[in-house]
């Protein structure tokens, strides 16, 4: 079972659902969901430098297990529901701080 702030890879669908690529996520659904479903609320990571005010950039240092091979940005304006099965392996997990910023650029995303 995952567990929130845990960076995972899974096959992500492209936007058109042309296709999918095995991609890092992050979960951001808490452990009470998770153990308590089949599925997982993810945000994506990507290689690209951040765009917009719903990205920011993540490396080794905003970890608290794990490692990263290169810097990642993290993407809350992508956001998906999968099924649990779907997780290849896991990479690590981010520091209470991230996800903390994980959790405000969310909040920032949902407001009017």
């Amino acid at each position: 079972m995952p567990s929130q702030g845990e960076i995972v890879l899974v096959p992500v669908p492209f936007t058109d659902l042309s296709s999918t690529r095995r991609r890092p996520v992050i979960v951001v659904s808490n452990d009470l969901y998770n153990r308590t479903t089949t599925d997982v609320v993810v945000v994506a990571m990507t290689s690209t430098p951040a765009q917009n005010a719903y990205s920011f950039v993540v490396t080794g240092a905003d970890l608290s297990a794990g490692t990263l091979n290169h810097p990642g940005t993290v993407r809350v304006d992508k956001i998906y529901t999968l099924s649990q099965r779907i997780i290849v392996k896991s990479f690590g997990r981010v520091n209470d701080v991230t996800r903390d910023r994980i959790r405000q650029a969310l909040a920032d995303l949902c407001r009017p």
